[in-house]
C-alpha cells in the first residue's frame, strides 16, 4: 500500500483526489496539509511540523508559494513529490529540476492524461508539418484562474518549438501591433469565463487547409485520476525529474 500525504486536502482539488484514493486498493492517503480543516477521513495539519508518520509520496494541488515548504520537507524525509499545482515561475522551475537530483519528482503542467495525449499528438504534427503550417494555440479557462496563459498552454506551446530546435518566438498579445504574422512564432491565447474546467485547441493553419487538436475537460477529476496514477508510478522511483510522458506510451 503507498502512503500519500496530501498538500492542500481541502480545496476542491484535495476532495477530488481524496474520492479516487478511497477507489483505489493501491494507494491511501494518510495525512493532509491544509490551513483549513474539513474534517476527511485523515488527519489534517495546518503545516509538515505535525505529521509524524512516513509517507511514500506527497501529492500537492495547493499554491505556488507553498513549492519551498514542500520540497524541503521532502529532501528532509527523502519522500517523492508529485507537483500539481500550476502558475510556477522560471525560477521556481529551475528550483524543482535541481532537486529532482535529490528526490524523484513528478511534475507536468497538466495531470490530465488526455492533455498529455494531445501534447504527443501536436508534437507528432509539427514534426510532419514541418514549417508550412503557422501554429496557434487557444486555452480556455473559468473566470476564476489567475494565471495566463495556462501552463498546459505553455506546455502545448513548448512541444511544439521543441520540433523546431526551440527557434519560435511565443506571441501573447497582437492588438497592439500593427504587423503581419511572423513566420518563426506561435500564437497563444487565454480566454476567461463563467466555470469552463479547460480547454485547450492547437491549430495548424497551412495553405487551403487547417489542423486543429482539441481537448476538452468536463470535470476537474480527470486531474485528479491522473495525479492518483503519477503518485503510484513515482512512489518507488530513483531520483529524477518525471513526467506523464514516464508513464504513458504514445
Amino acid at each position: 500500500m503507498i502512503k500519500a500525504i496530501l498538500v492542500g486536502a481541502s480545496g476542491k482539488m484535495g476532495g477530488f483526489i481524496t474520492d479516487c484514493a478511497a477507489n483505489d486498493s493501491e494507494i491511501k492517503i494518510i495525512a493532509g496539509v491544509d490551513k483549513v480543516n474539513i474534517g476527511q477521513k485523515y488527519p489534517i495539519f495546518a503545516n509538515f511540523d505535525g505529521i509524524n508518520t512516513k509517507a511514500d509520496v506527497i501529492i500537492d494541488f495547493s499554491n505556488p508559494v507553498l513549492l519551498d515548504i514542500i520540497l524541503n520537507y521532502a529532501t528532509r524525509t527523502n519522500t517523492a513529490v508529485v507537483l500539481a499545482t500550476t502558475g510556477y515561475n522560471d525560477e521556481q522551475i529551475a528550483k524543482i529540476k535541481a532537486v529532482s537530483k535529490q528526490i524523484p519528482i513528478f511534475f507536468t503542467f497538466n495531470m490530465s492524461i488526455g492533455v498529455n495525449l494531445l501534447c504527443s499528438l501536436a508534437k507528432k504534427a509539427a514534426k510532419v508539418l514541418e514549417s508550412d503550417f503557422d501554429v496557434e494555440i487557444i486555452e480556455k479557462h473559468h473566470n476564476l484562474k489567475i494565471d495566463a496563459p495556462s501552463g498546459t498552454a505553455i506546455m502545448l506551446a513548448n512541444a511544439v518549438n521543441e520540433q523546431f530546435n526551440d527557434s519560435y518566438n511565443y506571441e501573447y498579445d497582437r492588438h497592439s501591433k500593427r504587423a503581419k504574422r511572423q513566420k518563426n512564432e506561435i500564437g497563444i491565447h487565454s480566454v476567461r469565463g463563467g466555470t469552463i474546467v479547460g480547454e485547450h485547441d492547437v491549430i495548424f493553419a497551412g495553405r487551403d487547409e487547417v489542423i486543429t487538436l482539441s481537448h476538452q475537460a468536463t470535470s476537474k477529476e480527470v486531474f485528479a485520476v491522473g495525479a492518483i496514477r503519477a503518485a503510484k508510478f513515482i512512489s518507488a522511483k530513483k531520483p529524477g525529474l518525471y513526467d506523464m510522458n514516464d508513464i504513458m506510451s504514445f
